[in-house]
């Protein structure tokens, strides 16, 4: 019987082939992947420390190194790209309109004093943010910044520190998330069209988009003296990208930030999103 929390039987046959081949079981046994993803994603909806994860997803060492070893070598990314890859190959995935915004994350206390030797960079943050930490008017958070395809499915997510201007990520987004095609041809990278909301409306963000052929689908702030034109049809649809931020945040990890490191935390959003895409 499927616990709450774990994958269903149809999730793990979709996801079982992404994963790295297991280990033979030579000497100790090794932990199955499904146990140790199914202790993953518990982790991963009640924001609990990894050391009240549960005896029967096997010993808290063994899922929390495996999780931080993929994290390294990039498994998480890679496996929501190939499911991504997958919808785009069925006609799943819209290329026409994508939705861009962002959330503030509120960081708990223990995601604070990582290592300065330890900094990561543009791997999961905007280049030169470090661990994506700062300080907003919920006091000491991240942003977490997200790429919606039309249909609302999540295509890539950038962090930084919680007080950054949503423009500040802008580029990022539309220059991560590259989806691989089925057979020949180049990855599939950037939308006809993109619609964000009045924060995305100044002229840098707008020619940012329109110098990588996407056409802005932006309201114009009414203090700007130029009026630009949009699709308010297309626009009233922007609220998919809201209805993927609750539904990301429905996972306790996300919703609040407990990492130290921001890849790590970024992980943990990758995982989520790959979640969507399984469901």
């Amino acid at each position: 019987m499927t616990r709450r929390f774990e994958l269903t039987d149809a999730q793990w046959e979709q996801i079982a082939p992404l994963l790295p081949p297991q280990k033979p079981r030579t000497g100790r046994p090794a932990e199955d992947h499904r146990q140790v993803l199914n202790g993953m994603l518990w982790i991963l909806r009640t924001g609990a420390p990894w050391e009240d994860l549960p005896a029967r997803y096997g010993a808290v060492g063994t899922v929390s190194s495996r999780f931080y070893r993929w994290r390294k070598a990039g498994v998480f990314d890679r496996v929501l790209q190939r499911l991504q890859a997958q919808a785009d190959a069925r006609g799943d995935l819209d290329w026409d309109l994508h939705f861009v915004d962002a959330t503030v994350v509120r960081a708990h206390q223990h995601a604070a004093g990582a290592r300065r030797s330890g900094a990561i960079g543009g791997e999961a943050t905007v280049e030169g943010m470090g661990e994506a930490l700062g300080r907003s008017q919920g006091g000491f958070s991240t942003k977490l910044h997200l790429r919606a395809e039309g249909g609302g499915k999540p295509i890539t997510a950038v962090l930084t520190a919680g007080e950054r201007h949503e423009q500040f990520a802008l580029e990022a987004l539309m220059d991560k998330g590259a989806v691989p095609r089925q057979g020949r041809g180049r990855p599939r990278l950037r939308p006809r069209r993109t619609a964000g909301d009045r924060g995305y409306s100044s002229p840098p963000a707008r020619r940012r988009l329109r110098q990588r052929r996407i056409e802005p689908v932006i309201p114009t702030r009414k203090d700007q003296l130029r009026q630009f034109d949009f699709d308010k049809a297309a626009y009233r649809e922007r609220n998919k990208v809201e209805r993927l931020i609750g539904r990301l945040k429905q996972y306790r990890r996300i919703a609040t930030r407990y990492e130290k490191r921001a890849a790590n935390y970024l992980a943990m959003v990758t995982l989520g999103m790959t979640m969507l895409w399984l469901t």
